[in-house]
Parts: C-alpha cells; structure tokens; sequence
C-alpha cells in the first residue's frame, strides 16, 4: 500500500505491532460509538466487525503452549472483551464500547511498556485484567513472558 501507517511499521518488533493492533481496536470502537450517536447502524456494524477481526487475529496468535498462564488469561481476555463488544452492537450502547475501550486501553499500555528499552524497564509490566477469568491468581499478566507468534 505505501501508505504512513505501513512505512510506521516497517521494521516493528511483534511487540510494537501488537500494540498497534490494540490501537486499531480502539480506533474502530471509538467509531462504533460515533455511529451509535449519529444512529448509524450499517456503520456501527463495520466497525464493531473490524475491531472484532482484529481480536480474532490477536486470539489466533496466541501460543498458549510456550505463553503458559499469561497466554491463557491474555485468551480469556480477548473472549470476554468479544463479548463486550457484542453486547454493545447488539443494544447500540456507547457505554458498552466504551468499557471495552478502557479494558483494550489498560492492556495496551501495559505492552507499550514492554516495547519501551529493556534497559529502562528491567523487569516486565504485570496487567491486571479487568474482566473474571477463573483460575488466574488476582488477575495478574506477565506480558513480558508473553510468546508472539508474528
């Protein structure tokens, strides 16, 4: 394509390019809520699929088998905030893509922080998930023990 976006992430580590799918995440749901206010189902609809697509992709990406734990809460994050999403396309609700903002948001930073210098941050971000998730102790994510498979 050539475009700003791709030549931003030409030579991206797996952590940047995940970060810039959670920013994906969030630019679409931000236009869900736009469409809410305008009332513009056709619109919603697209981009609750697209922010929905790229969750998908994220969930597909895990490697439960080398992440162990943190990939398996990092899965059950994704299903729940699915489902949140749903939820609000199915009931037109900003609220409810606006909670899924916050929780795609508190994620997101806590993998920026990984994608900063190694030097800087010795030890990696623990994410607490927003979301119950069963047998995951305090809801706590080592994202730094996280394995990508890019």
């Amino acid at each position: 394509m050539g475009s700003y976006q791709d030549c931003a992430l030409d030579g991206a580590s797996a952590v940047d390019l995940v970060v810039a799918l959670y920013d994906g995440i969030i630019r679409f749901l931000y236009a869900a809520c736009d469409a809410v206010d305008r009332g513009d189902e056709t619109g919603r609809r697209a981009a609750v699929k697209r922010a929905l697509d790229i969750i998908i992709h994220l969930q597909a990406r895990l490697r439960t088998d080398v992440g162990g734990v943190p990939a398996e809460a990092l899965s059950e994050f994704y299903a729940s905030t699915f489902a949140l999403i749903l939820q609000g396309s199915q009931s037109a609700s900003r609220a409810k893509f606006e909670q899924a903002v916050a929780c795609v948001r508190n994620v997101r930073d806590a993998w920026r922080q990984v994608a900063q210098d190694t030097s800087l941050n010795p030890a990696p971000p623990q994410v607490r998930l927003p979301f119950p998730h069963g047998s995951h102790e305090n809801g706590a994510i080592d994202v730094g023990k996280m394995s990508w498979n890019a």
